[in-house]
């Protein structure tokens, strides 16, 4: 049986859509059709019932999952395995991280990096979903887990650095928003997590002021701010390096949630990874006022410098 038709059996299964299907396997929908319909011709075996509202496990089906989802772990781990001992720097990277503001902090440590090392070829992800990091979705994620959290117990974990909100205001705006002065009409700009935000709301120094508002992003709420329609709660390597806001006079710093560096251990030993995660780790810790809120400058509202000395070495 082969292989890549067993994967695009498993991706019509999860999905139950031809185009779904393709779209997570890189290809078009039409090859997945192909593909399935040529490994059930193999099997002499129906394994999905076809409808308008998309493709059902059939029980030969459901039969065959079991199987593949174990040969899909099998090979995985051999390839975690062949990879994992990799000396060589050279090869593809994939690293994921949760939002747009930190990847440009890393990127440009990276840059120089990859100048360093031209051999390394660096797939940098943006996205806030969970990474099966056991089938290699990534090589290297950085995630935030809840303060006190710990990663999966399958991953090795490194804590880079804490996440702290400040209260923010953009500066031609903070006079009208002002929640210090009476006669003004302030507002918290929320996230979609409306729950999470009243409760932040009820800890800080401003506890009077409504949440308005449900918007996805930091980018979506940064711009909302810089358009004065309210104020905002934000990491603080977001708020600070962002020159048309400025902090409350009472900011609340809070450690809300921590920065963690996760990697198969399969992977361990492989030197380009090992020397990607020595670079990333150097630059966090270098940066760790961004990440604290203590590079924070009234007298530089340009906010706090990136800086690098150069790559780090692999360890």
């Amino acid at each position: 049986m082969d292989w890549d038709d067993v994967r695009h059996f498993l991706a019509l299964a999860r999905s139950g859509s031809i185009r779904a299907a393709g779209a997570s396997l890189g290809v078009s929908h039409s090859t997945v059709a192909r593909r399935v319909d040529g490994l059930e011709a193999r099997l002499a075996a129906r394994l999905f019932d076809r409808s308008r509202d998309g493709y059902t496990l059939t029980e030969a089906g459901l039969q065959m999952l079991a199987s593949a989802e174990r040969i899909e772990h099998e090979m995985a781990a051999l390839e975690r395995g062949l990879v994992g001992q990799d000396e060589r720097l050279c090869g593809e990277v994939a690293l994921t991280c949760c939002d747009n503001y930190l990847a440009d902090v890393l990127l440009r440590e990276l840059t120089r990096f990859c100048r360093a090392y031209p051999e390394v070829e660096l797939s940098f992800t943006v996205d806030s979903r969970p990474f099966d990091l056991s089938k290699r979705e990534a090589d290297v994620a950085i995630r935030a887990l809840s303060r006190g959290a710990q990663p999966p117990e399958h991953l090795i974990g490194i804590k880079l650095a804490p996440v702290t909100i400040a209260s923010y205001v953009a500066t031609v705006h903070a006079e009208r928003l002002a929640p210090e002065l009476d006669g003004t009409e302030p507002r918290w700009i929320s996230f979609d997590d409306r729950k999470m935000q009243e409760v932040l709301i009820a800890d800080s120094s401003y506890p009077h002021v409504p949440a308005w508002g449900a918007f996805s992003t930091f980018e979506l709420v940064v711009r909302a701010a810089c358009e004065g329609l309210g104020l905002v709660m934000l990491p603080t390597y977001v708020g600070d390096r962002e020159p048309a806001l400025r902090r409350l006079a009472r900011p609340d710093l809070r450690h809300m949630a921590d920065l963690w560096l996760l990697s198969h251990p399969d992977l361990r030993d492989n030197a380009r990874f090992r020397a990607t995660r020595a670079c990333i780790a150097d630059a966090m810790r270098r940066h760790a006022g961004l990440f604290t809120g203590e590079g924070w400058c009234t007298d530089a509202p340009g906010r706090p410098e990136i800086a690098s000395d150069g790559p780090a070495r692999p360890s």
